[in-house]
C-alpha cells in the first residue's frame, strides 16, 4: 500500500520548514553580529569554527558546513535518515546565512559593551536553537554527537553537550589569549541553555482540561473535529447532587486552550470546566516517551 500523507501532515512539516529557516535565521544573527566580531566564542561546532576563524582566517561558513557533513555521514549511518533530513536543512539553511551576513556585513555593534554583546548574542543564538529543536530540527554539530553517544552509553544527551560546550569554549583561549572572553564564552553557554529551555518548554506545553456538562457529545465532537484533540468520556457521580454526570477529559497543547473554551462557551456556557497545566504528555499527537534503558546484572 503506497503511503499518501495527509494534508495536514504536509501543513506540519511545511510550517517546520518554515520555523526552521526563521531559527537559523536568529541563530545566524547571534553569531555573526554580537558574538564573533566581538571574539567571543560559543559552544558546538560554531565554537570550533569561530576558533579556527581566529586562528587561520579560514571563513567560519566554510569550516562549520565541513565538520557538519562529515558528523552527518556519520548520524546517517547510525542514527538513520530520519534525524539527519531536517538537520541538514537546518544546516544549510544557517551555511548560506552565515556566509550572506559576514559578506555584507562588516560592523562590529557593541565592540566597548562585550558583556551586553554576549548576553544579546547568546539570547538570538538560544532562541534559534530551541525554535529549530521544538520543530524537529537541529543546528547539528554536539547535538550530533550527544545523540550518538546516547545511542550506546547511558549517559545523558545535555551532559554529553555540556562537556564538549566547555572544552570548546575552554580551547578558545589558546588563540585568544585573554581569560576575559573566555569567561564572557562561559557567560554565553548558560544564556543559549536557559533560553532553549524556555523557548522548547514554552512551545511543547501541555495543558489538561476536565469538562463536566449535559452537553458533553456535541463538546467532544467539536473538539476532536477543530483541535483534532481526543476527548475520554469519564463517568462521574455528582456528590452534593446526588446526580450521575459525565465528565470530558481533553489533554491539548497550550495555544490550543482559547479554541477549546470558544468551543465549550459555543456550546454550554454553563458548563463547569477546570484547566491546569501538566509536566508531560507522552503518546501520539504529543512527546515519545524517554525511557533509559536498565543493564541487566549480566550484562557489560
Amino acid at each position: 500500500m503506497i503511503y499518501r500523507p495527509s494534508k495536514a501532515s504536509i501543513g506540519r512539516e511545511f510550517r517546520d520548514y518554515v520555523l526552521i529557516t526563521i531559527a537559523m535565521l536568529s541563530y545566524c544573527i547571534g553569531w555573526t553580529v554580537f558574538l564573533l566580531p566581538n571574539n567571543i566564542t560559543t559552544g558546538g561546532v560554531a565554537g570550533v569554527s569561530s576558533i579556527l576563524f581566529w586562528a587561520t582566517g579560514i571563513p567560519v561558513q566554510l569550516s562549520y558546513f565541513a565538520i557538519n557533513a562529515v558528523l552527518l555521514l556519520v548520524a546517517l549511518r547510525v542514527l538513520g535518515w530520519r534525524f539527519c533530513v531536517k538537520t541538514v536543512y537546518a544546516v544549510a539553511v544557517l551555511t548560506v546565512s552565515v556566509g550572506v551576513v559576514t559578506a555584507r556585513y562588516s560592523g562590529h555593534l557593541l565592540s566597548d559593551q562585550p558583556f551586553m554583546a554576549a548576553i544579546i548574542g547568546s539570547v538570538f543564538c538560544g532562541c534559534g536553537v530551541g525554535l529549530g529543536l521544538a520543530n524537529n530540527g537541529s543546528t547539528g554539530g554536539t547535538d550530533i554527537i550527544a545523540a550518538i553517544v546516547n545511542k550506546y552509553r547511558d549517559v545523558s544527551l545535555g551532559r554529553v553537550i555540556l562537556i564538549c560546550d566547555v572544552v570548546i569554549i575552554s580551547s578558545s583561549y589558546l588563540v585568544l589569549k585573554d581569560w576575559e572572553k573566555v569567561i564572557y564564552g562561559y557567560v554565553v553557554l548558560y544564556v543559549t541553555a536557559f533560553c532553549i529551555d524556555q523557548v522548547v518548554n514554552s512551545m511543547r506545553r501541555s495543558v489538561q482540561f476536565f469538562i463536566i456538562s449535559d452537553k458533553y457529545k456535541e463538546i467532544g465532537e467539536r473538539i476532536n473535529k477543530e483541535p483534532h484533540r481526543g476527548c475520554t468520556v469519564i463517568d462521574s457521580h455528582g456528590f452534593y447532587s446526588g446526580k450521575e454526570v459525565k465528565m470530558l477529559f481533553v489533554l491539548a497543547k497550550r495555544r490550543q486552550s482559547d479554541l477549546i473554551f470558544r468551543i465549550i462557551n459555543d456550546i454550554d456556557p454553563t458548563a463547569f470546566v477546570s484547566q491546569s497545566a501538566v509536566i508531560g504528555v507522552y503518546g501520539e499527537g504529543f512527546d515519545r516517551f524517554k525511557v533509559r534503558r536498565q543493564k541487566g546484572k549480566g550484562g557489560r
